[in-house]
């Protein structure tokens, strides 16, 4: 399933990092808000190294993005932790007339 959303980055926080068996790991967390009245917050996490350079270098508190994203959810000691990972941010573009939905108003047959 691809999820998507659009929206402002009000935050971006620290940069957390650590060592496993496997390597060295960065990880990022962002918040977004798509401007809705209701759950409009969204915090989304990048992870790895790389990723999180991308991120940090072509983003901004304050940008307009579209952010594609999984939702994982893991269980620890009988509690579950669901979070959003991003995988793919970037520049929101303007909507053009054939992106929009057509006026269903002019659609009506009577």
């Amino acid at each position: 399933m691809d999820l998507k959303v659009r929206g402002k980055i009000t935050k971006i926080n620290n940069v957390k990092t650590g060592k496993t068996a496997k390597g060295e790991w960065k990880k990022v967390s962002f918040l977004l808000d798509n401007g809705a009245k209701y759950n409009n917050l969204f915090c989304f996490d990048v992870f790895g190294l790389e990723k999180v350079d991308d991120f940090l270098k072509y983003n901004k508190e304050g940008k307009e993005v579209d952010v594609s994203f999984n939702v994982n959810c893991r269980e620890y000691e009988g509690r579950y932790y669901t979070s959003l990972d991003a995988w793919k941010v970037f520049t929101a573009k303007e909507l053009t007339s054939s992106d929009q939905q057509p006026d269903r108003e002019d659609d009506m047959p009577f």
